[in-house]
Formats: structure tokens, C-alpha cells, sequence
């Protein structure tokens, strides 16, 4: 291997550690900042009752956020799994989710939602989206070069083996490991001829 290889490779490696951190990071932080209060209603009840309060969180207002964004997080480990043609086709899938999600944010930034509205979760959402976009379209323009996970993860391919010779002779014959065993169980010593 050459240093243009190695620098090339070095390259790739720190390409797909940054496209995994930006999915994983943009993702877990969408899905935090959808569990949090995204507004607070009160209603006024007739006295001496205090007024109750309902808390609803960005799940409750847009439940479909939550959910794309755990598909985020498990598509940043699936970029580590695959390789080539179906890697950047789950980049583009990643891009795409990651600006649904940040459009989910967006949309809780500028909504008119009952009651008290903290902006501050929504904004947190759409930066999430929109990391986990980036990473996904890192992954989809430049994931083919990357490096895939070692052969050592790979099932190995089972040749036909040749045909085996007989066991050599003793007084254990047929299926030679359970009958050894059987012999055991009686007292005997199988290996003694």
C-alpha cells in the first residue's frame, strides 16, 4: 500500500465517522428535544378550583417526529453496515428524513399552539433534523469510496468438503464421538484397541 492509499483510506475512515456522529447526534437530539414541553395550556376553572394545567410535549403535537427520528438514529448504524450502491441510497434516505424532521422543528418554531409556547425545543428539533441531513447527504455523495466493515463479519462461504476417510480402527465404530461417549457411560476405554 502506498501513502496516496493510506491518506485515501485515513480519508474515508474520518468521512464515515463524521457522517455516522452528524446522523447519530442530528437524530438523538430531535428525539430529546420532541419529548420535552413544547407548550403549556391552562384552563380556568370555576372557583375555589386552581386551573389545570396540560402540558404537551413535541410527541403529543407532531407524533410522527419521535418516530423518525429513532429511524434516524438506527439508519446512522446501518451507514456502518453497508457498502457501496445501498450505502448511498440509505445516505439519500437518511438526507431526506433528516429535512422532515427539521421541517417538523421548523414548523413547531412558527405554529400558533394553545397557551404558553416554548420555542426553544423546536429550534433544538430542526438543528437536529438538519445534522442529520448533513450526515445523511455526506454519506450519499461520498459514502461509495468509504471503507466497509471487515471481512471477519462476513459469514463465510461453505465449500463442499471432499469425502472422509475412515476414522482409524479401535473398537468404537459408526458414530464414533457418541459411541465413545456410550462407552464411557459403561466403563469402558474407548481409545484402547
Amino acid at each position: 500500500m502506498n501513502a496516496g492509499e493510506g491518506d485515501a483510506r485515513a480519508t474515508g475512515r474520518r468521512e464515515l465517522t463524521y457522517a455516522v456522529l452528524l446522523c447519530l447526534a442530528g437524530a438523538g437530539l430531535a428525539l430529546w428535544a420532541a419529548t420535552r414541553t413544547w407548550s403549556v395550556e391552562l384552563t380556568v376553572r370555576p372557583a375555589p378550583l386552581p386551573p389545570e394545567r396540560a402540558a404537551r410535549t413535541g410527541a403529543g403535537l407532531l407524533p410522527w417526529l419521535p418516530a423518525l427520528a429513532v429511524v434516524g438514529l438506527a439508519g446512522g448504524g446501518a451507514v456502518l453496515a453497508t457498502r457501496g450502491r445501498l450505502r448511498q441510497g440509505l445516505g439519500a434516505l437518511l438526507a431526506l428524513l433528516g429535512l422532515v424532521v427539521a421541517a417538523g422543528g421548523g414548523y413547531g418554531l412558527v405554529a400558533a399552539f394553545e397557551g404558553t409556547v416554548s420555542r426553544q425545543w423546536p429550534a433544538l428539533s430542526l438543528v437536529g433534523g438538519l445534522l442529520a441531513a448533513g450526515g445523511g447527504a455526506l454519506t450519499a455523495l461520498r459514502g461509495r469510496r468509504w471503507p466497509a466493515m471487515g471481512a471477519r463479519y462476513e459469514r463465510p462461504v461453505r465449500k463442499a468438503a471432499p469425502p472422509a476417510a475412515p476414522p482409524a480402527g479401535g473398537p468404537v465404530t459408526g458414530r464414533r464421538t457418541t459411541e465413545a461417549w456410550d462407552a464411557l457411560d459403561r466403563g469402558e476405554d474407548p481409545t484402547v484397541s
